[in-house]
């Protein structure tokens, strides 16, 4: 069972954004608190395992992060803790882990999430690709590049042009934007204190990266620095980010013991492997796994919550599908291209913003949270709706 879930304030990578002097441990350390404090019904001691994925295992990233956070947060020494890499998937992966343990018995109560400072540790800090990849031409070269595997999604689907994507990229902007003035996102953030040079010692409240007031023109007029006279822009694809989430997953009976209150319960999760370099495909065949292994087709889904890597590999899961480009079950809180990608942390952010709408919606009862994983993977987990 998802019980809760919440999220730091994203921010924008680098010396001026919001986290460039905060470390990220302490983003996750913050995350804990807050989940505890926001479920007083919860003993600390009861908490069987913290998991924390970070995609980038080093530095203030690194020393086993889900241990390590859990004994700054103020957890009992008791409680066990360990890291998880499943790039853009640490997160989902992370939750599915601990959803394992306790539906096998190992667990009852489980703190899962993620954490990116991509300011801090920039996409492929330290990392040593093997040769074998480019020598035994095992991937195509511009899998590594994760905005040329978008560009090669462009030339997979010629359907899903430019104009397309960016006009998709308007819709999150738009949509994120409303969820702003709505009130449906703040409810979920938690409050973070940071430091800056200039202005020292303020509080992170709402995400950095939104861009409300985005149009089709000035989108059309950005730079494709992934190929000359591409598709792929900063405007169409996700940014990168700071930021940290969490949430709280436990077993059904032990919810329901300690008036936990679940919002959702996993019925079915998949991973699945493609082409590196069409890594954007990945979320269609975890989807299609996830729906057989739930019984279930994706008519019966009534909300979709999909991270926005690209605006272009979000347009071909939908085109897929038979899904309309603008279909209101779709991120309608808006996704990634506004409110950014700290990569291990988003899978959380999905299923959060899907546990919101799902109260809004009793009348909806299955929905998805799906994403593309660097290196050519997908990963889905279908959720079921306890309002």
């Amino acid at each position: 069972m998802f019980v809760d879930g919440v999220r730091t304030p994203f921010g924008k990578s680098g010396p001026k954004g919001l986290y460039a002097e905060t470390r990220a441990d302490d983003l996750v350390v913050r995350v804990i608190r807050e989940l505890i404090r926001r479920n007083p019904h919860l003993p600390p001691e009861r908490v069987d395992e913290v998991a924390i994925a970070a995609t980038t295992q080093i530095g203030d990233q690194g020393l086993t992060i889900g241990r390590a956070a859990a004994v700054l947060a103020g957890l009992p020494k008791s409680v066990p803790g360990y890291a998880i890499d499943r790039m853009c998937a640490g997160a989902m992966t992370a939750v599915t882990t601990v959803a394992g343990g306790i539906a096998f018995g190992a667990y009852d109560v489980a703190i899962a999430g993620g954490v990116e400072h991509m300011g801090r540790h920039p996409m492929g800090e330290g990392v040593d690709p093997n040769p074998r990849f480019l020598s035994e031409k095992l991937v195509d070269p511009s899998a590594l590049v994760m905005g040329m595997t978008a560009e090669n999604l462009h030339d997979r689907y010629p359907a899903i042009t430019k104009g397309r994507a960016d006009a998709y990229a308007v819709l999150s902007q738009e949509r994120a934007a409303k969820a702003y003035a709505d009130g449906k996102i703040q409810p979920d953030l938690v409050p973070t204190a940071i430091r800056t040079a200039e202005q020292g010692w303020g509080l992170a409240a709402e995400d950095e990266a939104p861009r409300p007031g985005t149009t089709l023109e000035g989108l059309s007029a950005l730079k494709t620095p992934f190929r000359p006279h591409g598709n792929v822009t900063a405007g169409n694809s996700s940014g990168i980010n700071d930021g940290a989430t969490g949430c709280v997953v436990a077993a059904k009976e032990v919810a329901d013991e300690l008036g936990l209150g679940a919002k959702m319960r996993l019925v079915s999760y998949a991973f699945a492997g493609v082409d590196p370099e069409v890594m954007g495909v990945g979320p269609i065949p975890s989807t299609e796994r996830a729906l057989r292994l739930a019984g279930l087709d994706i008519s019966e889904i009534g909300l979709f919550e999909i991270n926005e890597a690209f605006a272009v590999q979000v347009l071909a899961f939908l085109d897929h599908f038979g899904i309309a480009d603008d279909d209101p079950r779709v991120n309608q809180y808006g996704g990634a291209i506004a409110y950014g990608h700290p990569l291990a942390s988003s899978g959380v952010r999905l299923m959060t913003q899907l546990a919101r709408q799902f109260g809004e919606r009793p009348d909806v009862r299955y929905g998805i949270t799906t994403m593309c994983v660097g290196m050519g993977m997908g990963g889905t987990v279908i959720w079921e709706n306890l309002a």
